[in-house]
């Protein structure tokens, strides 16, 4: 073993492991049939993901760090890149023109195996790809985000077809709980964070001073009880609160409600039920609604108020009164069960505001965990952006005004990507992330 940082190495092993355990239980979970589904439209068949992760790390890790010949050069290909279509372009790919699951098995271990051999042996100070592990920390957060993303597309895989974990149910009762909005003073936002920190992705570089002019802002996220009234209001047929993009994607797709809402038809009364990762259930009130963007921006203007904008979320989340900034929401202490749902402690949301000991400094509640959040703010590059050289695409590809920066984390969201400077986005118009939101008065 090239002597170097051990400790480094020995925590780099232990979190290669955990990651590939939380991915290959996703999997596990899946009957044959499946694996070859493709339960969102814009995205791949799950078998894709099945080959994608072990690939990206051998296309980064073996091949462009390492400089290793490939063994299965079609398959480093073919499962290279995911995809995200914005202008209705959808894959037409058939079942049968994947590989098997055991070739693709069998290609995953030979990477694993190349991959861990790597990490034995690899002097973290050869190149600055390798100082402090950053291609590895790379490879590590790559599978946590797809082992989120994957929970999004579980999601609509019919129940018979998976099995059901020991904690799906949530075990947070319910709670009844009034809306409340908090003055936040204005101050400053310190967005994304200087090189030498810490790892960070490419667009979280470019550290930021935002001053923030004083808001109130809602204590707690939106919940599904009151976005039930945007849609008894007929905010779903009114086009005077949608963006004419918005209301063009409304009226083509037939959006009548949250994508994760039924409605239950087999009694004259209005019953709305609640699609989860592994069943159907009545409408919980006091959970946070799961909306697009495009259906988040049109409530907030039913109300006559505004999403936040990076810069408001940043500072409600980490600002204090006396104009320090914290760690975390709650101060420096890392991220424990106690303090939110995330890090897939469960698998459905919680109330709002059930965990108190997260709140922040001004007693905004669920800023970290139990649903990502919408802000108003395009996602663009930090003054001071440079690409990653070994995934020039990671970010750069999405700085095209179809993108909106998210702040926060879901229940399925891996402890690491709470830190202060992540940035997530998405399109407006996708509707199946855990994503939440709440609302700015100025």
């Amino acid at each position: 073993m090239i002597p170097g940082n051990e400790e480094l190495r020995n925590s780099l092993i232990r979190r290669i492991k955990a990651s590939r355990e939380a991915s290959d239980s996703l999997f596990g979970m899946l009957s044959p049939d499946a694996l070859t589904s493709r339960p969102i439209p814009a995205r791949h068949r799950i078998i894709f993901y099945l080959g994608h992760l072990e690939a990206f790390e051998w296309n980064l890790l073996a091949r462009t760090t390492m400089g290793l010949d490939p063994f299965n050069e079609p398959f480093d290909q073919l499962f290279a890149l995911g995809i995200d279509p914005v202008d209705g372009g959808l894959p037409s790919d058939i079942p049968s023109d994947w590989p098997s699951v055991s070739e693709i098995m069998a290609y995953n271990q030979r990477v694993r195996n190349t991959v861990d051999g790597l990490l034995k042996q690899v002097d973290f100070d050869e190149s600055e790809d390798l100082h402090q592990g950053l291609v590895f920390e790379v490879a590590i957060e790559h599978r946590m985000m797809h082992a989120e993303t994957l929970a999004y597309m579980l999601h609509g895989v019919p129940v018979e077809s998976k099995q059901t974990p020991a904690n799906a149910k949530s075990r947070v009762p319910d709670r009844d709980t009034r809306p409340e909005s908090v003055d936040i003073p204005e101050g400053v936002a310190t967005l994304g964070q200087q090189r030498g920190d810490g790892f960070g992705w490419d667009n979280e570089f470019g550290e930021v001073l935002d001053a923030a002019a004083a808001f109130r802002i809602d204590r707690f996220n939106v919940t599904n009880g009151q976005y039930l009234e945007f849609i008894r209001a007929g905010g779903y047929q009114d086009s005077a609160f949608w963006n004419q993009n918005d209301w063009k994607w409304i009226e083509q797709e037939g959006v009548r409600h949250p994508h994760y809402w039924n409605r239950d038809r087999s009694t004259h009364k209005e019953v709305w039920m609640l699609g989860d990762m592994f069943g159907i259930r009545p409408l919980p009130l006091s959970w946070p609604v799961y909306v697009s963007h495009a259906e988040a921006a049109a409530y907030a203007l039913w109300k006559g108020h505004t999403l936040p904008t990076e810069a408001q979320l940043h500072r409600a989340t980490y600002g204090t009164p006396e104009g320090t900034e914290r760690h975390f929401p709650w101060g420096p202490e890392p991220p424990d069960p106690e303090r939110g749902n995330f890090n897939g402690y469960q698998w459905n949301p919680t109330p709002v505001g059930a965990y108190p000991d997260g709140d922040s400094a001004f007693g905004v509640a669920d800023l970290v965990g139990n649903g990502w959040e919408w802000t108003s703010t395009p996602f663009e590059p930090l003054h001071g952006f440079e690409r990653f050289h070994f995934y020039p695409g990671y970010s750069a590809d999405f700085f095209d005004g179809k993108h909106y920066v998210m702040k926060g984390g879901s229940a399925r969201t891996a402890a690491s990507m709470l830190r202060r400077s992540f940035r997530n986005w998405f399109q407006p118009h996708y509707p199946y992330t855990y994503s939440s939101f709440r609302l700015v008065e100025a």
